[in-house]
């Protein structure tokens, strides 16, 4: 299908939906045509603020019962270090980080078989008691139906339990990509993408909120990514339930995906830039830094991103894969960063409700 380039920058300006080909048409556009035409829908948001959180990730275990091919985390591969930690290790960390200032606990663990349903929910209610204000952003799509498989359990069930346990809000991991073809290759036997959407909608479906995410930039196409965003914003059409898009770039360091066409800095910007144009229900594009690098992140800002994640402290899944992530980034210095960069730092809580303006 030929789409006429004029055509499609004034459907843009003019906030008409595009199709999935009008979508895939719009990599055709030079970088700064794009680029122009995510920021003036960022701009039109949220003026040159750049949020952000104090957060703190915590990965409780690296056993994992799924073998995805992409994965440098799971101690199953290419990991020779399999750990558990205790609840009290656990809540040991959320307290030392919930002095240092955070406000969420962003907990996402591998899927361990082993380690037992009241392992990975008792934990988010000694956190609540403990430290009620810390926002916990637990358990991924993809671990909620590993617990429903292993543990004989609806999503409903799961989903309850969560809620029930102190859970205030949901990642947006495991999406991968949504194409089944794709998956059968990368992350087989894991939550379908299906399931994935049904798990969200039923999580919006309770009044709460949840992210998005999108690993790009291994073996799937541009239409495959137009396709997953296009099937995000039918499903908050429906719910209005995801906060935040994250754009998630392929970590190619020790995992089984042998990737030979790695994305440049201008593919990645390009699709930041689309996702912004495509989404436009869904409030925040996130560039996160960890796994985009904070230089390209910070560019991403130009590029329809309003978001850049947080301070995260300590991060163990991106980094087993190459990120430059594992002891996080200074607050001082992220907020020069964003500063410097041209944009105003602005730290929000979980739900984006903004706390300071820096």
């Amino acid at each position: 299908m030929n789409i006429d380039q004029n055509e499609l920058i004034n459907k843009v300006k003019t906030k008409q939906r595009l199709t999935q080909a009008e979508g895939e048409a719009l990599y055709d556009l030079d970088l700064f045509t794009l680029g122009e035409l995510a920021d003036t829908i960022r701009r039109e948001k949220y003026g040159r603020k750049s949020y952000f959180n104090i957060n703190r990730h915590i990965n409780p275990t690296n056993i994992c019962k799924d073998i995805c091919k992409f994965c440098a985390y799971s101690a199953t591969r290419k990991n020779p270090n399999p750990y558990t930690m205790t609840h009290e290790e656990i809540l040991e960390i959320a307290r030392n980080s919930h002095a240092k200032g955070a406000k969420e606990v962003h907990i996402v663990s591998a899927h361990n078989d082993k380690a037992g349903l009241e392992w990975y929910m008792g934990i988010f209610a000694k956190i609540k008691k403990e430290l009620p204000d810390l926002h916990v952003k637990a358990l991924t799509a993809a671990e909620v139906d590993f617990l429903a498989r292993e543990y004989g359990l609806s999503y409903d069930e799961v989903l309850d339990m969560m809620i029930e346990s102190g859970v205030d809000s949901m990642p947006g991991g495991g999406a991968e990509i949504f194409d089944e073809g794709i998956r059968d290759i990368i992350c087989k036997g894991k939550v379908t993408s299906q399931q994935w959407l049904d798990i969200h909608r039923k999580w919006h479906q309770r009044g709460r909120m949840s992210n998005a995410t999108m690993l790009f930039g291994h073996i799937e196409s541009r239409a495959h990514r137009i396709d997953h965003m296009i099937r995000l914003r039918d499903v908050q059409d429906e719910t209005g339930g995801f906060n935040a898009f994250i754009p998630l770039v392929y970590q190619r360091d020790n995992n089984y995906l042998k990737v030979e066409n790695y994305p440049t800095g201008q593919e990645i910007l390009k699709t930041y830039a689309i996702s912004r144009i495509i989404l436009d229900n869904i409030p925040h594009i996130k560039a996160y830094w960890v796994t985009a690098s904070i230089g390209l992140a910070l560019i991403a800002q130009e590029f329809g991103a309003d978001d850049l994640d947080g301070t995260i402290e300590k991060e163990s899944i991106q980094s087993a894969a190459g990120a430059a992530s594992s002891h996080g980034m200074n607050l001082e210095e992220f907020v020069g960063l964003i500063r410097n960069s041209g944009f105003e730092p602005v730290e929000r809580d979980s739900l984006y409700n903004e706390l300071k303006v820096y």
